[in-house]
């Protein structure tokens, strides 16, 4: 009988390892992190308490199964202590954001939402679409639910209050009015045909009206046309009648205009089958503007409570939040999220779940739009999904592809060269994570700008996830090219280790017609799909959507390369200065001849500034 030497304790995991950490806690606000035995996080919470939040985990049962699972699978645990539960809160969805922890649940889509702003940074106010921080000086109303819903609104606000779209700059230069004057959609200040103290009325009447307080408007205007009609003014009154109908119309447009709610965002959720949309519907001075859906990662089970919490977090953080919420379900926290809203509003901000009236009701059309919402999502996912698996069938690959990345180039003659990603997943387009290339070694090399974009795309993907744990490692490459290109590819994948990621060139058959696509793989003869199979369609969808984004990003880059003069060139002149020299001056070419004195006299422009300018120019010359 021989003797076995004592084997060392197995490590702790799961209740037992999270008891252990219980022990050296105390009773401090802050943040907790589980991970696996790999380190991955799986998990990231807030606690007012920490070493009683934590010892929940510690207990053997009364877990949900999500809950249940996510213990098994703890490793180790991470603490940050804060001072205020808030600062847990803000620290807790930054690292969600960051980490993207597979049992949290995750906002997807943080896309912005454009506003209408009426700048104030000019004698005769401009109105237009504006996207990002409230930084320039004017009044901002918003927010719309998307980009259409507000050009729909100043379409019809032109020809209501006749306020100019033009830039600073085409303003300034024009000698005659434009076709907008001549259709009725401004008042041609431009050109003096409106004096500064009428152009202010309608300004204060197109703020008045985005406010929410039509009525006035409506009566002067009716009451202006009257008076034209008295004076047999009938050209006059037909304008008036025209600006009348086109206030209708944008009313009429709003939708849903409660006449209890002033300032209000409904939040409505919907959960089904472990997948949530989450509807958002914004009314802003007693009208609807539009309203988005969302489709937020559930966390692998989360209730609505949690769903919903996590939402409010995560959706108003860089936007601000009305003056009141309607939510479809009770949230667990809602005093730390009315806290936190309110600190980043800077006033109070009023969370409900109405009952009854007209609130409710407006819950209830904002629910009835979500589930109607991912009723349709689910379909579309489930065809999806199919399509997936054709591909992965087509392509010889062991599973269906999460993560498809579409690369194609653009450029004419190689001159504006660019190149383009797109990306598409199990929920369809990932707008979000498209990027583009300006090609700087290669320019008119189709194969070697190829390259440049791979090598560039995947360099700093191997700097920021060297061990691929992250979901942006794409599962399949398709390439708009034939066998030259696919063996640039796959060249310039073996140089970066990475030649496990499979690529297939996508080109057109010999007579170049649609549907005769050939696909092309490292090592392997051509092939192609039949005529009729929905995976060829699928591929040409995804072809196409490449081919577009990259003549999109191709057209603009000549478009900014047309507008460019010599001012770009200059160190320190930015847009706002090269605005400020070219209303000045008229154009580019008078700021080349213009004297050290006249520069110094454009607004904008320090003494530093137009020695740096009349040195610039005089050196050139």
């Amino acid at each position: 009988m021989t003797d076995t030497p004592p084997q060392a304790p197995d490590p702790l995991s799961g209740h037992a390892l999270i008891a252990d950490y219980v022990r050296r806690l105390d009773g401090s606000p802050g943040v907790y992190r589980m991970l696996d035995a790999e380190a991955r996080v799986l998990y990231v919470g807030k606690a007012r308490n920490l070493k009683a939040r934590v010892s929940n985990y510690a207990r053997p049962s009364g877990h949900s199964a999500r809950i249940a699972r996510m213990i098994s699978e703890t490793r180790s645990m991470m603490f940050l202590t804060t001072r205020t539960e808030t600062e847990a809160l803000l620290l807790e969805q930054n690292l969600i954001k960051q980490l993207k922890p597979i049992y949290n649940v995750l906002l997807r889509d943080d896309k912005s939402f454009p506003n209408i702003l009426i700048a104030k940074n000019h004698a005769y106010p401009q109105i237009r679409k504006h996207r990002g921080k409230r930084s320039e000086k004017g009044s901002y109303f918003g927010p719309f639910a998307s980009g259409s819903a507000v050009n729909r609104t100043l379409n019809q606000l032109q020809k209501v209050f006749l306020l100019r779209s033009c830039t600073d700059s085409v303003f300034q230069n024009r000698s005659r009015p434009c076709l907008l004057y001549q259709i009725k959609r401004c008042a041609a200040p431009c050109t003096n045909l409106v004096t500064p103290e009428a152009y202010a009325d309608l300004v204060s009447d197109a703020e008045r009206f985005l406010s929410g307080k039509t009525t006035h408007i409506q009566a002067d205007l009716a009451q202006q046309m009257q008076d034209a009609s008295d004076a047999m003014e009938f050209e006059r009154a037909a304008a008036l009648r025209d600006r009348i109908r086109a206030l209708t119309a944008v009313q009429q447009s709003q939708g849903i205009n409660p006449k209890g709610v002033d300032e209000a965002d409904v939040v409505a959720l919907y959960l089904e089958k472990g997948q949530a949309c989450v509807q958002v519907f914004f009314i802003r001075a007693h009208q609807s503007w539009g309203n988005s859906d969302f489709y937020p990662r559930t966390g692998s089970g989360a209730d609505e409570a949690e769903i919903l919490e996590a939402f409010l977090a995560q959706f108003y953080d860089g936007k601000p939040p009305p003056r009141q919420i309607l939510l479809s379900h009770p949230i667990e926290n809602a005093d730390l999220i009315h806290e936190l809203l309110s600190a980043r509003a800077g006033r109070n901000v009023d969370l409900r779940v109405p009952q009854r009236g007209e609130k409710a009701e407006l819950v209830e059309n904002a629910l009835r739009n979500a589930r109607e919402s991912l009723g349709r999502r689910m379909s579309e996912s489930a065809a999806q999904s199919r399509l997936l698996a054709g591909l992965a069938e087509a392509f010889g690959l062991d599973e269906p592809p999460a993560r498809i990345e579409i690369y194609d180039n653009s450029h004419i003659q190689g001159a504006h060269a660019v190149g383009a990603m797109v990306v598409a997943g199990a929920d369809g387009w990932m707008k979000n994570q498209y990027r583009k290339f300006t090609i700087k070694t290669a320019p008119g090399d189709d194969f070697g700008m190829m390259r440049e974009v791979l090598t560039r795309r995947f360099d700093k993907l191997l700097k920021e996830d060297p061990a691929r744990q992250t979901e942006a490692w794409p599962d399949l490459l398709l390439i708009d090219g034939g066998a030259g290109q696919i063996t640039a590819v796959t060249e310039t994948l073996a140089e970066l280790g990475l030649e496990d990621i499979p690529a297939v060139g996508v080109a057109k058959g010999v007579e170049r017609d649609l549907g005769r696509e050939e696909f092309h793989r490292k090592g392997q003869r051509p092939f192609a799909l039949r005529h009729n199979d929905p995976v060829l369609y699928f591929i040409q969808r995804l072809r196409d959507e490449a081919h577009r984004f990259a003549i999109g990003t191709h057209r603009a880059a000549r478009a900014k390369a047309a507008t460019r003069t010599p001012l770009d060139e200059i160190p320190g002149v930015g847009a706002a200065r090269k605005r400020a020299l070219l209303a000045h001056f008229g154009s580019a070419k008078a700021v080349t001849r213009a004297g050290l004195g006249d520069l110094m006299a454009v607004p904008g422009i320090s003494e530093q500034m137009a020695r740096a300018i009349h040195g610039f120019f005089n050196e050139s010359s």
